[in-house]
């Protein structure tokens, strides 16, 4: 279910500031048929924070429809930093929901004992399998390899998104051990290639919005012993994947996507501010010429 290229969904916006419903479906279509294995739903690319609760309804319905069609998973991203309420979301979850995305407890710093009766709690109550999303220079919160591993043996934690800026120890020490049925995704763009060098399964990326066929062949190359092929396009694809985030995610991808006629405006909702037109060119560049 976690293998592949999954796509962490933007939601666009019409000029009146309304989620463009149609433009999500259309959206969703494209990068599955470009070759994403699925889609994440109301992720931090998503603005989820700055959706209703209505509007994050409307974007699972049409996401869990896509994803149906196709028959490709759909995760859903659950946000909170409390048990009992990330608990209660999950079990709101509506039908078509595959797995859902639960971030380490964030800006609580609850220690690792508390990150694993944090996940414990949920995966008994889940009625769908979780991910853990591991990003500790937003949540905060460390958290080791033997801790994943150790939450990880769970029946129902399916795997973890891992984004911790880098490639750093314990990624070696998790991918040189996993559970059984536990897989790792790449969550740091610039870094999925190496990741999925150590054994990651895929990854949840948001550069993939573009250039979804090149991602999706990356992992293909990766897990088929192709090293001279997957070497050239991870170095590639990180070039592109650093245009795309040169301001705040997902900015200058909301500004590709709508040079590109996929979405009806490039427009994001306070905080966030729409990228430049420099970064967004430079993006767009990128994109075309990938080997320059």
């Amino acid at each position: 279910m976690l293998s592949g290229i999954h796509v962490p969904l933007i939601t666009p916006f019409t000029s009146t500031g309304e989620v463009a419903v149609d433009a999500v479906e259309k959206l969703a279509g494209h990068v599955l048929d470009q070759g994403a294995s699925g889609l994440v739903a109301l992720g931090t690319t998503a603005e989820v924070a700055a959706l209703s609760p209505a509007e994050r309804g409307q974007v699972i319905e049409v996401c869990a429809r896509v994803c149906g069609e196709r028959g490709v998973p759909l995760t859903v991203g659950v946000t909170g930093n409390d048990t009992r309420g990330a608990a209660e979301a999950l079990k709101e979850l509506p039908e078509g929901v595959a797995a859902a995305l639960v971030t380490v407890p964030y800006f609580l710093r609850p220690g690792e004992r508390g990150v694993v009766a944090h996940f414990e709690a949920l995966a008994e109550e889940t009625p769908v399998p979780l991910v853990i999303y591991h990003i500790p220079y937003r949540t905060g919160q460390a958290v080791s390899a033997a801790t994943l591993r150790h939450v990880g043996a769970h029946p129902m934690v399916a795997g973890v998104k891992y984004a911790a800026g880098g490639i750093d120890q314990d990624a070696v020490d998790l991918l040189g051990d996993l559970p059984d049925g536990f897989q790792v995704l790449g969550g740091d763009d610039a870094f999925v290639s190496p990741l999925l060098a150590l054994g990651a399964s895929g990854g949840i990326l948001a550069s993939a919005h573009l250039a979804t066929d090149r991602f999706a062949e990356l992992v293909d190359a990766w897990h088929a012993g192709d090293v001279v092929r997957a070497r050239t396009l991870g170095h590639r694809l990180a070039r592109l994947s650093a245009a795309l985030f040169a301001e705040p995610n997902p900015t200058v991808i909301k500004g590709v996507l709508h040079a590109r006629g996929l979405i009806p405006t490039p427009d994001v909702r306070l905080p966030l501010l729409p990228a430049s037109e420099r970064a967004v060119s430079q993006a767009d560049m990128v994109l075309v010429h990938p080997g320059q």
